[in-house]
């Protein structure tokens, strides 16, 4: 494998229902195996509701804006240069709680699958369905 350059104007931008994402680094962009690399940005009031990643570990490090940061059961607000390490298989979840536009980076590895990144949807559960009241 060789080194890649991922140039700005070629990325892909992709609306999701909370903001943006941009994929940076994974198996199918760069041939990538043990790191994916996601650019996210929050609409205001905006967030990635409380999901886990069973075989990945992941960074998450505020680029711009606060980000109300949940580990397990544990919540922050995060600020530009702050991170966040979550272990696989831990809940977690990322809500902008300011009034611009929040952005972070996640860092997740080892890859899995094209994307490389794979997430596991748990909203809708006991207790993680009650903790944003």
């Amino acid at each position: 494998m060789t080194g890649q350059f991922v140039m700005a104007k070629d990325a892909a931008v992709e609306a999701q229902d909370f903001g943006t994402t941009c994929q940076l680094c994974n198996p199918s962009l760069t041939g990538a195996r043990q790191l994916t690399v996601i650019d996210v940005s929050f609409a205001p009031g905006k967030g990635h509701s409380f999901h886990r990643h069973p075989r990945q570990e992941e960074v998450l490090h505020v680029i711009a804006g606060k980000v109300e940061q949940w580990v397990d059961g544990d919540k922050r607000v995060l600020g530009p240069g702050d991170s966040a390490f979550i272990p696989p298989d831990i809940v977690h979840a990322s809500f902008n709680t300011g009034d611009q536009p929040a952005r972070i980076l996640a860092m997740l590895g080892p890859c899995v699958g094209a994307s490389g990144y794979e997430v596991v949807d748990v909203s809708h559960e006991a207790p993680w369905n009650t903790l944003r009241k």
